[in-house]
């Protein structure tokens, strides 16, 4: 297929253009309050625009979203082009008396607290060259100070990957702690393996890390720009915070703590500074309506339980706080605008949660509910409840998925074709995909995009080569994309019109890294193995493996109907099996085996290592594991 026949970007359509114009006209743009809280306590940004990897490679560029200064265009959506804009603001800012934010070198800020001996940092960002550059820029304006203590809120890797850009094992080692609330380990390291390849090929869409910057591009994300491209790293923490109220004093710096488990991420917790009067709200409470259910792929968020934390935070806090941020976007200043902020946030996921409720309780669907659903005006005119980055019709979705599944109750749904066999039944129901086309291009002339999308879906999917349907679908879904408020709507959008005409970016981004790996539990490094086995190839394999840890307990493997299961110790069922092989060696050995990076066979050779039984069996267990695709197809089958 040659890739460069297809058109590349287009103006906006008329409907498209007019669309955006309502926006304009909508909306409070009159209100500047977020551009002045957004520059307030600016100091100053890098002079070299590029952050570059040890290779010299860019990893994040300061100046690519220049053009967001000019007037936004009709193929963007006035109202996520002003977000963008103000995420786009990049430098060192000063929050309040010792407490500073590195915004705009990644996805998410920096914090930066000083204390009596140096300075405590707060979510490192997302690779360890722009947490690195974030960390220069600081020094260059408070000077060279030591730091003292690294935080993570929650368990997501923009808030954590960046720490050996601030920090060193050594350091750690020589007492450095690293704070994160309870369950962080856990949920860092499977969220990023399990499911990770394909969180990580989804995220390419969802943040259009490799699509074109500009007005008929990539413009942001609404939670911030998009993801660096940099190293990804974790070190473990050193220190678990296990309950709300409790508090913790690093060089000085006093903090309170508040647990919030299932609202942003399955791990994550709030800071209270009381002798800054100041409040970090973590992911919690940011300007947007966030995810319920992310783009990329997660576990569904529970918005009722996300209310009511941020309902504590504002019984807990918000009388002593005189400035809220977060580890988004730019802070609230003064008592009572925080306190409003936050119970309109607190209102928002309320009134999606029980809403959905009070009509899936009345028969609507998932589908039906999104299209039905409206925020109060009172909600709607709070510029920080937009859907930039998650939206009412995705979250609504999300919410019935959480307490019904995917499953609407008709019995037309329960057994559905599959996407390419439904796509040729519909194709030939339609007289064929020149007829389908034919119809398509009217529908994209009368400027029903979404209709297009929905239905030369078909024809790809039934003839993926399809030139024709290629180049239409990928105009549709630009159209769609222009209109969007919601930054990683239009990033799907997009990132699906340029895969077709371009070809797949695969994954830009991978969270999965060396360090991430490492931190797996033994357990859970044998559930990430079980699910890559192929099970049909595996069904009649049966195969019993005991690791013998020369530092540990021992772990017996089976592989029996395509499931590989395993136990630790010496209790019943596999753990009493007659093994076929049986492998004495230490963790990091077992480790290097698991992993891929020692063969079976050089297994043997090792000072450490005794094998006894049939090694062969070693190899033919491991043989019928699977490899991840990174670049698997999305808007193609």
């Amino acid at each position: 297929m040659v890739l460069s026949q297809y058109r590349e970007a287009k103006a906006a359509q008329p409907g498209i253009a007019r669309a955006n114009d309502e926006v304009r006209r909508r909306l409070p743009f009159r209100d500047t309050q977020d551009l002045e809280d957004a520059r307030r306590g600016f100091v100053g940004t890098a002079r070299d625009d590029l952050i570059r990897d040890r290779a010299g490679r860019a990893v994040w560029d300061l100046g690519v979203y220049g053009f967001l200064d000019r007037e936004c265009p009709d193929t963007a959506n006035p109202s996520l082009w002003r977000q963008s804009r103000l995420c786009a603001d990049h430098g060192l800012f000063e929050v309040t008396d010792g407490i500073y934010q590195v915004r705009g070198f990644d996805l998410s800020n920096m914090t930066l607290v000083e204390g009596e001996r140096g300075v405590f940092v707060i979510d490192p960002l997302l690779c360890a060259e722009t947490a690195a550059a974030g960390l220069a820029l600081y020094r260059s304006h408070r000077g060279e100070r030591p730091v003292t203590g690294v935080l993570y809120t929650h368990s997501h890797a923009d808030h954590f990957g960046g720490v050996r850009g601030v920090v060193s094992e050594e350091d750690v080692a020589g007492g450095v702690p690293v704070y994160a609330p309870h369950g962080f380990l856990e949920h860092a390291v499977s969220e990023n393996v399990h499911a990770g390849t394909a969180m990580g090929r989804r995220a390419a869409y969802m943040y259009g890390a490799a699509l074109p910057k500009g007005e008929r591009g990539q413009v942001g994300s609404g939670l911030g720009q998009t993801t660096s491209t940099g190293a990804v790293g974790l070190i473990p923490p050193t220190l678990d915070i296990t309950r709300t109220g409790q508090t913790e004093t690093v060089d000085t710096i006093r903090m309170v703590f508040q647990l919030t488990p299932g609202t942003e991420a399955p791990a994550e917790m709030n800071i209270h500074f009381p002798d800054r009067a100041a409040l970090c709200m973590a992911e919690n409470a940011t300007h947007n309506l966030h995810n319920l259910l992310t783009l990329r792929g997660a576990e569904v968020r529970d918005p009722r339980v996300w209310a009511r934390y941020l309902a504590e935070a504002v019984g807990l806090f918000a009388a002593s706080s005189d400035v809220a941020f977060a580890s988004h976007h730019w802070p609230t200043f003064g008592r009572e605008r925080v306190v409003e902020f936050l119970t309109t946030q607190r209102d928002l996921y309320a009134y999606l949660h029980d809403q959905t409720l009070r009509m899936l309780n009345q028969g609507l669907t998932a589908l039906e509910i999104a299209e039905q659903m409206t925020l109060p005006p009172a909600l709607e005119r709070a510029w920080h409840t937009h859907g930039y980055y998650g939206s009412v019709s995705h979250n609504t979705k999300a919410i019935y998925q959480r307490y019904l599944g995917w499953f609407d109750g008709n019995p037309a749904h329960l057994w559905e074709h599959p996407p390419v066999e439904a796509a040729r039944r519909y194709v030939e129901f339609m007289g064929g995909a020149d007829e389908v086309l034919r119809r398509a291009r009217q529908s994209y002339q009368e400027g029903d995009f979404r209709w297009v999308a929905q239905v030369v879906n078909h024809v790809l999917f039934a003839e993926p080569d399809n030139a024709e349907a290629r180049t239409l679908q990928a105009d549709a879904l630009e159209q769609l994309g222009y209109g969007s408020e919601n930054g990683t709507w239009r990033n799907f959008y997009l990132m699906g019109a340029h895969e077709l005409r371009h070809g797949s970016v695969g994954t830009p981004t991978v969270a999965a890294s060396p360090d991430v790996v490492a931190a797996l539990t033994l357990d859970q490094l044998f559930d990430a193995l079980a699910v890559r086995v192929d099970g049909p190839r595996s069904w009649d394999a049966v195969i019993t493996v005991r690791w013998n840890l020369t530092d540990g307990e021992p772990v017996t493997q089976q592989l029996r109907n395509g499931v590989l299961t395993h136990v630790t110790g010496t209790g019943t069922g596999p753990a009493t099996a007659a093994t076929d092989v049986e492998v004495t060696l230490a963790e990091p050995s077992l480790r290097a085996v698991l992993l891929g990076t020692v063969s079976p066979g050089d297994l043997a050779a090792r000072a450490d290592v005794t094998i006894t039984g049939d090694p062969g069996k070693l190899t033919e267990l491991l043989g019928y594991l699977g490899d991840p695709d990174p670049d698997f197809a999305i808007v193609t089958p």
